[in-house]
C-alpha cells in the first residue's frame, strides 16, 4: 500500500467542497468517462487486474454525485432539524488537494436508514448508555450500494480509502459518538473495514438483472409458463380503467409535475413513515441539477396525473426510489415501479434494475435476491461484543434466505439448468 500524509477535516456542509474535486473522487459524470476509457485501454493492453478496493459496477453512482447530497442539504431535507446533521469527512494531501472524502451526518436517530439498529441503541440506553448521537457514512433515505469511502483515482486511492477509515475511528472516540456506521458500500470496501475492526453487517434486496433482452417479451421467454401468464394479466389490468403511461426525462420534468408527483410522494410517505423525507424543493433541485439521469414514470387518467414514481439512471442502472398515487388501481403500483423500469432498462440497454429496499414480492416479477453490505465500530467493548454475536447469527441467516428464496425464482428450469 502507497503511503501519504493525508490532513483529514470536517465541513458541515457539501457548500464548501468543490463539485468537480468531490465528484472526481465519487467517480461521477466526467472522472466516472475516464476511468472507464482506462479500463477499457488495460483490457486492450492485456491488464485484467482488479484493486484490491474495488468500486467496479458503482462508478457514475448518481446518489453520491453532489449534486444530489447538495440537494438534499439546500432543501432542507437533512439538517439540524431533520437530525441528519452533515458532518462530511474530507481527506487532503498537504497542498489542500481533495484526495478522498465520505458523506458523514451525525444522527440524533436511526430513521431514514434501512438498515434497523434499533434494537442495539434499545440495548444500550436499558443499560445506561447513550447510542445517540451516532455518525453515519451514508446517502440519506436512500438504501442504494455505492461507494462510501470515495477516493479519487489512482496509486493513492487505496491508502486514501483506509487513511479515511481510521478517521471514523478517531472520531468516534474521540467524540461523544456511540458508534460509526458505513451503510450500502461495495462488498470489496466491507471485507477491507472487516480486516480494520469493523462488524459486518448482510442484508437482502432484490434486482432484476438485463440478459440482453431486445423486448420485454424476450424477458418474460424465460419465465415459467404460470408466471408468464401473470404478469401479463398483471400489466393489462393496471391500466385497464384507460390509464396512459409516460417516461418524464430532461426538460420535460417541469415545475407542474414536480408538483403532481410531490402529491403522491406525500400521501404515500405520510401513510409509511409519518412524516415524508423529502421536502419539494428538493425535487425541483435535482430536476434542475439532474434532469438527465431522472426518469419519471407518470400515470395520467381522464387527463391528469394520478401517480408516478422517481427513478435515477447511473452506472448501467435504474434505480427505483420513490412512489406514489392518489388513485388505487390494482397492479398499477407494479406496473410503473417494476415493469415499467425493467420495458425502460431494455429499450436503454441498462444491465439492471435496483428497486429499493426489501420486498420479497419482487421474486415472482424476476427481481432476484442480491446480497447488501454494511460496516459498523462500536466504541463501547460490552455492546460491540454483543452486536458481533448477533451478527454473526444474521449473516448465516441472510444467506440461506438468500438460497432458499433463489430456488422460487420464475424462470423456466430447463434454462436454469442450461446455464
Amino acid at each position: 500500500m502507497t503511503e501519504i500524509e493525508l490532513r483529514v477535516r470536517i465541513v458541515p456542509s457539501l457548500a464548501e467542497v468543490s463539485a468537480a474535486a468531490w465528484d472526481a473522487c465519487a467517480g461521477v459524470g466526467r472522472a466516472a468517462t475516464v476511468a472507464a476509457e482506462v479500463q477499457v485501454k488495460g483490457e486492450e493492453d492485456g491488464d485484467n487486474s482488479i484493486p484490491e478496493l474495488s468500486t467496479r459496477g458503482q462508478s457514475d453512482n448518481p446518489f453520491v454525485s453532489h449534486a444530489f447530497l447538495s440537494a438534499l442539504e439546500q432543501s432542507g431535507s437533512v439538517g439540524p432539524r431533520t437530525g441528519w446533521q452533515p458532518r462530511h469527512l474530507l481527506g487532503e494531501d498537504a497542498g489542500g488537494a481533495l484526495l478522498g472524502a465520505a458523506p458523514c451526518y451525525v444522527k440524533s436517530h436511526s430513521r431514514g436508514e434501512y438498515v434497523f439498529d434499533y434494537g442495539w441503541a434499545d440495548a444500550f440506553e436499558r443499560a445506561g448508555g447513550d447510542y445517540y448521537p451516532k455518525l453515519q457514512v451514508a446517502v440519506p433515505f436512500t438504501p442504494v450500494t455505492g461507494p462510501r469511502l470515495l477516493a479519487a483515482p489512482g496509486p493513492l486511492a487505496q491508502a486514501v480509502r483506509g487513511g479515511l477509515a481510521d478517521a471514523l475511528v478517531e472520531i468516534t472516540s474521540a467524540s461523544d459518538l456511540s458508534s460509526a456506521h458505513v451503510t450500502f458500500l461495495p462488498e470489496a470496501d466491507w471485507r477491507a473495514l472487516g480486516s480494520r475492526g469493523f462488524l459486518q453487517r448482510t442484508d437482502q434486496q432484490f434486482h432484476w438483472e438485463n440478459h440482453g433482452y431486445a423486448t420485454f417479451d424476450d424477458f418474460l421467454g424465460r419465465l415459467a409458463s404460470r408466471k408468464r401468464k401473470t404478469i401479463r394479466r398483471e400489466r393489462k389490468e393496471a391500466l385497464a380503467a384507460g390509464i396512459e403511461v409516460c417516461w418524464l426525462t430532461g426538460s420535460e420534468l417541469t415545475e407542474a409535475v414536480w408538483d403532481a408527483f410531490f402529491a403522491f410522494y406525500m400521501d404515500t410517505g405520510s401513510r409509511k413513515w409519518g412524516r415524508p423525507y423529502l421536502t419539494r424543493e428538493f425535487f425541483s433541485r435535482v430536476g434542475e441539477t439532474m434532469r438527465d439521469r431522472i426518469l419519471l414514470v407518470m400515470a395520467k387518467r381522464a387527463g391528469r396525473w394520478i401517480a408516478g414514481a422517481i427513478n435515477f439512471i447511473g452506472g448501467g442502472a435504474l434505480y427505483g426510489r420513490n412512489w406514489g398515487a392518489i388513485e388505487h388501481h390494482q397492479f398499477l403500483h407494479f406496473e410503473l415501479c417494476y415493469y415499467q423500469a425493467m420495458d425502460f432498462a431494455i429499450a436503454h440497454k441498462l444491465a439492471r434494475v435496483e428497486a429499493g429496499a426489501q420486498g420479497e414480492h419482487k421474486l415472482a416479477r424476476g427481481y432476484m435476491p442480491a446480497t447488501t453490505y454494511s460496516a459498523h465500530f462500536i466504541g463501547n467493548p460490552a455492546l460491540r461484543r454483543a452486536v458481533a454475536d448477533y451478527l454473526s447469527r444474521e449473516r448465516a441467516y441472510v444467506e440461506a434466505a438468500g438460497e432458499e428464496l433463489a430456488g422460487y425464482a420464475p424462470f423456466r428450469k430447463d434454462l436454469v439448468e442450461q446455464e
